[in-house]
């Protein structure tokens, strides 16, 4: 399914009876938390396809050709075809990890502050589960990932003058030229190497002059080249050569393995692999609220991406 990235804030309110009973109904606890997480999800808007991992783990090939092993060749009247071998992928095996966390809320907090307590209990709950499923996401295509291009200058103008679409377009072309079917959509840049693009005075003057609605007004994220903008905070440092600006084909690239525990009480807000769980605990007045996933991020084809390396000096700035 696609993803919006990220989509109108979610909104909840209502008087004391009211929260009660959307904390008991664990369908619309999971309508929720998908809300939430469908707005900070970058990995599942990154690794688009979904699989489901059985056992604890997931089975998986990387890097098959889209081209038999041998050319055709030219067939004579009345002889037989010439055969070829069909190689698959390297078969790789992945495990996955239940990730998760409670938060209580008292009985005393909903009737003194309504939904304001569980608002930021869902927020805080899926911005951490963001960060950690995210970061390791971000960390499994950073590692499989090894083609890379220095940017002709760093995009903070901190050297010569930037020069961000012609190193946008030059990462779309190379993988474009590996001839396997990509067809690159997306980039991904940090918070700080966005300012930096969206500032440039070269994109700028490349947006409709005539429209207010241009990303440079409503600070609303481009789309330069075919290539969607996403911004993530989890983008990995490049080291010594700055910051990194990833473009990909977000079709191809890979996926989420997530793995359905089950459970009595746990419903799943399908599309982001997010489980949500409300318990009541009359002993001590008061709600538990739980989220958890269990997955694990699977590259599948590490040529369906490439790194823009140095977009940005050491420090970030």
């Amino acid at each position: 399914m696609p993803y919006t990235y990220p989509p109108a804030a979610p909104s909840l309110s209502g008087d004391v009876l009211s929260i009660n009973r959307f904390l008991a109904n664990p369908t619309l606890v999971a309508r929720r938390l998908r809300t939430l997480a469908e707005q900070r999800f970058i990995s599942d808007a990154l690794l688009t396809q979904r699989m489901q991992a059985q056992g604890g783990s997931v089975l998986y090939e990387t890097g098959e050709s889209i081209y038999t092993d041998t050319a055709p060749d030219g067939v004579s009247p009345g002889a037989e075809y010439p055969r070829t071998a069909v190689s698959h992928g390297t078969a790789s095996l992945a495990k996955t990890t239940k990730w998760g966390s409670d938060v209580e809320v008292t009985d005393e907090a909903i009737s003194r502050q309504l939904i304001n307590p569980v608002d930021r209990a869902f927020e805080k709950l899926v911005n951490h589960m963001v960060k950690t499923v995210d970061s390791v996401a971000m960390s499994a295509i950073n590692s499989a990932i090894t083609q890379t291009t220095a940017c002709l200058a760093p995009w903070n103008g901190s050297g010569s003058s930037p020069q961000i679409l012609r190193d946008v377009v030059r990462a779309k072309a190379n993988i474009a030229a590996l001839n396997q079917g990509f067809e690159p959509d997306t980039l991904v840049v940090d918070d700080a190497t966005y300012a930096n693009f969206l500032s440039d005075t070269a994109i700028a003057g490349l947006l409709p002059r005539e429209q207010t609605n241009t990303p440079v007004q409503t600070g609303s994220y481009l789309v330069v080249a075919g290539l969607r903008v996403l911004v993530s905070p989890n983008v990995q440092n490049g080291g010594t050569s700055g910051a990194i600006a990833l473009v990909a084909d977000s079709r191809a690239l890979g996926g989420m393995a997530d793995e359905n525990l089950g459970g009595p009480g746990y419903v799943s807000a399908n599309g982001v692999g997010v489980q949500a769980k409300t318990i009541r605990q009359d002993e001590a007045d008061k709600w538990l609220l739980r989220a958890r996933r269990v997955t694990v991020p699977i590259v599948l084809e590490p040529s369906a991406a490439w790194k823009i390396t140095g977009v940005a000096n050491v420090n970030g700035s």
